[in-house]
């Protein structure tokens, strides 16, 4: 009880530093330069810009109040003495750098408004008030603060603290702790394996999920791309929230709810409070489709898993689908996966004479061949079920003579299946290293003497 009223206290008190200086830029609004008496006034456009940003940051604190917040967590005291790390990104509005708090405090990301970036420079060729442009652009990251206090799940960027240091330029005063995550980098995730790819995609659709029904209700993210996306020990987070928006497009009549895209165009329904029905969800959904389903789900899928993936594709290419419909059937392939339900029926090639068990066996260094996909691009580390998946896999390709199943796991965890009285089984998903001959190795990563518990097939040994 007492903790989690400190955690209420904090969070509110967190939420009135963000009103005081949404007071102190309002009160600011209308004073041009750096706010000194006699500068000029803010030009009439740029005023009603800030007035604009101010009322939406207001709705969202009203659409906050009443319930959980994140605590405040870190502060401007605890990014004194922060070593800089280097530019992470930059972006239309806003830089994020990398930093270590001092005392072994770890490594996080600061995000503050990008004085340079195109808003803060457009805005200032329109206006000529270099101030106010900054100002203007601290109301976006703000906004970004109140939604990651409110909003909490596992595939949204933690926000750790923020600092509001006012004094001086209030723009440059507004920092963002948050944790420190890599770049997405699509190129890279197509070279992964495919269990990996759906882990991915599976993240994403629980987020899109928890977005459609949010505390604050649906949200949609306006500048849905990959760029907004971090990899976080292996899990994918959106981290850019300041164009999320939780307002959904009125209308009239059906005809006002089109949903727009760059090749392709959905009809909704007007609803009879004059809403447009789940645009915010669908688009959501229709993004996810276009810019990581289409490349992360199909390409060296399990054969029998293909016609289900299929059919996430056309549903949700075809918005079909509503998000529940997708969880549903994300987790339906998950089951599929887990369980080897997936795997065709084939003869028992371990109880026959294609593979042989070596026990004890050990190999010599040498060079593995290489596949692909692959967890490892010094040879051929994949995930596998049981060992007859392992054997038929490597049945079927030419080069290799021998595998060794590790007791590696990924993450889709342990099914706990044993083999006869056997040490327990490498099942779903242990790693199976595919190996060219008996004189190649494990690779760097992992050389003689293997774990007691490393398993060597091969090839009968032909005299």
């Amino acid at each position: 009880m007492a903790a989690a009223g400190g955690t209420r206290r904090g969070a509110l008190l967190a939420l009135l530093a963000l009103l005081s200086l949404l007071a102190l830029l309002a009160l600011r609004a209308g004073q041009g330069g750096e706010g000194r008496a006699g500068s000029p006034r803010l030009p009439p456009g740029l005023l009603e810009e800030l007035r604009q940003r101010q009322r939406d940051l207001r709705r969202l604190a009203a659409a906050a109040e009443g319930g959980q917040a994140e605590g405040a967590g870190l502060g401007c005291g605890d990014l004194r003495g922060a070593t800089g790390g280097g530019v992470l990104g930059s972006g239309f509005t806003k830089v994020v750098q990398r930093a270590a708090l001092p005392g072994g405090g770890g490594a996080v990301a600061l995000k503050s408004v990008h004085g340079a970036g195109r808003e803060v420079r457009q805005c200032e060729q329109r206006y000529g008030a270099p101030a106010g442009c900054r100002r203007l652009a601290a109301y976006k990251l703000l906004k970004e603060v109140a939604l990651l206090q409110r909003l909490r799940h596992p595939g949204i960027v933690q926000l750790r603290g923020h600092c509001l240091d006012s004094g001086g330029d209030p723009g440059a005063g507004v920092t963002a702790v948050l944790e420190l995550g890599a770049p997405l980098e699509m190129i890279q995730l197509l070279q992964t394996p495919w269990e990996e790819r759906f882990k991915i995609c599976l993240g994403l659709v629980k987020l899109l999920f928890y977005l459609a029904h949010s505390p604050l209700g649906s949200i949609v993210l306006l500048d849905f791309q990959p760029r907004q996306f971090v990899m976080v020990d292996g899990n994918l987070k959106v981290t850019d929230m300041d164009d999320a928006s939780t307002e959904e497009l009125s209308c009239k009549e059906d005809n006002d709810c089109t949903l727009d895209f760059p090749a392709k165009s959905f009809p909704l329904k007007c609803s009879s409070a004059g809403k447009c029905e789940g645009i915010n969800e669908k688009k959501n959904l229709f993004n996810a489709y276009r810019y990581f389903f289409t490349y992360l789900l199909p390409h060296s899928a399990p054969p029998a898993l293909q016609p289900f993936l299929s059919d996430i594709l056309n549903a949700t290419g075809d918005l079909r689908y509503g998000i529940n419909e997708t969880v549903t059937a994300f987790e339906k392939v998950l089951h599929l996966y887990k369980s080897g339900l997936y795997l065709q029926k084939r003869p028992l090639l371990l109880k026959g004479t294609e593979h042989q068990n070596f026990p004890g066996f050990r190999t010599v260094e040498a060079e593995d061949y290489k596949c692909w996909p692959s967890y490892s691009h010094l040879g051929c580390l994949l995930s596998i079920h049981s060992p007859e998946e392992a054997a038929a896999i490597c049945n079927s390709q030419s080069q290799c003579q021998s595998f060794i199943l590790t007791q590696q796991r990924t993450w889709t965890g342990e099914l706990g299946q044993r083999s006869g009285d056997r040490v327990p089984g490498p099942c779903h998903p242990a790693l199976c290293l595919q190996l060219g001959d008996f004189s190649s190795s494990l690779c760097s990563y992992s050389k003689p003497p293997y774990p007691t518990m490393t398993k060597v097939w091969g090839r009968p040994l032909k005299c």
